[in-house]
C-alpha cells in the first residue's frame, strides 16, 4: 500500500475535513440562493482548483504524481462524483444548513456498510444494528410528514450515496495512487460535467460572487485533500461515524449566518445517529488489536 494504516492520523484529517466542508457548504448556500446554478458554482470552482493543483505541483517538480496507471477510472469517479455536489448544493437552496447536514449523515452508514460489502472489511451484527437504527434516524430528521421540502431531503440523501461511491472508490484508488492526485481527478470530472450544463444555466456573476467562488474553491481543495487523505489512511468503518462533528459546524454557521436552528425532529434525528456514530466507533475500538 502506498499509505501506512494510521487511524487516529485519519480521524483527525476527518475532523478537519468536516470543519472545511460545513464553510463550504455556507458559501455554496450563499450562492445558490443567489440564484447560482449548482452546475455553475461546481464548474467555476472546478476552473480555479485545477490550475491551482496544477501549478503548485509544478512549483514543487512533483507533477509526476498525477500519473496513474488508471486514468479511466479516476475520471469516471469525478464525473460520477459531480452528482453529489449538484443534488447536495441544489438542496441547500430550499434547507436550512443543518437540516441538510443532518440527513448527510446518512453517508457514515452507507461507508460503513460498502466498507462491508465492497471493501470486506468486518462489520459484526453490532455494527450492522447500528446503521439500520441510524437510518432511522435520518428518516425522523426528514420529518417526512412534517410538510417540509421533501425533494430537498431526496436530493441530499442523493448526494450521500454518491459521496460514499466516491470515498469507497478513493480508498481502493490509494493503495496505488497519490492522494493529490484523487484530488485533481475527482475535480477534473466534476470539471467536465458541469461545464458541459453551462448553456443551460449560466447567470452573470457579481464580483462579490466571484470572491465567494475562490474561497469556495480554496476550501473545497483543503477539504477534499484533507478526506482522501484520511481515507488512504484510516479504515473506513472506524472514520465514518467521526463525520458527526460536521453537525456543530453547521448548525454554529447556520445561525451566525441566517438565523437558522434546527427543529426538534432534526435534533431527535441527529441524537439518534449521533448515537449510533459513537456505538460504532465504540464496537471497533473493542476489536481493535492492542499493541
Amino acid at each position: 500500500m502506498r499509505y501506512r494504516n494510521n487511524n487516529l492520523l485519519g480521524i483527525g484529517l476527518m475532523v478537519m475535513a468536516t470543519l472545511l466542508f460545513a464553510t463550504m457548504d455556507a458559501v455554496a448556500k450563499s450562492l445558490v440562493t443567489a440564484d447560482l446554478h449548482a452546475a455553475q458554482v461546481i464548474a467555476v470552482r472546478s476552473w480555479i482548483i485545477l490550475p491551482l493543483i496544477l501549478l503548485t505541483l509544478a512549483l514543487r517538480g512533483e507533477l509526476a504524481a498525477l500519473k496513474t496507471a488508471r486514468p479511466g477510472r479516476h475520471l469516471l469517479r469525478g464525473m460520477v462524483g459531480c452528482i453529489a455536489p449538484l443534488c447536495f448544493f441544489s438542496a441547500l437552496k430550499t434547507l436550512p444548513l443543518a437540516d441538510a447536514t443532518v440527513v448527510f449523515f446518512s453517508s457514515a452508514f452507507m461507508l460503513t456498510a460498502a466498507s462491508a460489502l465492497i471493501l470486506r472489511e468486518r462489520v459484526g451484527i453490532h455494527r450492522w444494528s447500528a446503521v439500520v437504527l441510524g437510518f432511522a434516524g435520518v428518516v425522523i430528521a426528514m420529518n417526512p410528514t412534517g410538510g417540509g421540502d421533501i425533494v430537498g431531503y431526496l436530493l441530499v440523501l442523493i448526494a450521500t450515496l454518491i459521496y460514499a461511491l466516491i470515498f469507497i472508490t478513493g480508498k481502493q484508488l490509494s493503495r496505488q495512487d497519490s492522494v493529490i492526485l484523487l484530488v485533481f481527478s475527482l475535480h477534473l470530472g466534476m470539471g467536465v460535467v458541469a461545464t458541459a450544463l453551462l448553456p443551460w444555466v449560466w447567470q452573470p456573476m457579481s464580483p462579490a460572487m466571484l470572491v465567494e467562488t475562490v474561497l469556495l474553491a480554496t476550501l473545497a481543495l483543503a477539504a477534499h485533500y484533507a478526506f482522501a487523505a484520511a481515507f488512504a489512511r484510516g479504515d473506513v468503518s472506524v472514520l465514518a461515524p467521526f463525520e458527526y462533528t460536521t453537525l456543530l459546524w453547521a448548525v454554529a454557521l447556520g445561525y451566525l449566518l441566517w438565523g437558522d436552528l434546527p427543529g426538534v425532529e432534526a435534533w431527535l434525528g441527529a441524537a439518534i445517529i449521533i448515537a449510533c456514530g459513537i456505538y460504532v466507533a465504540h464496537r471497533e475500538a473493542l476489536h481493535r488489536p492492542r499493541g
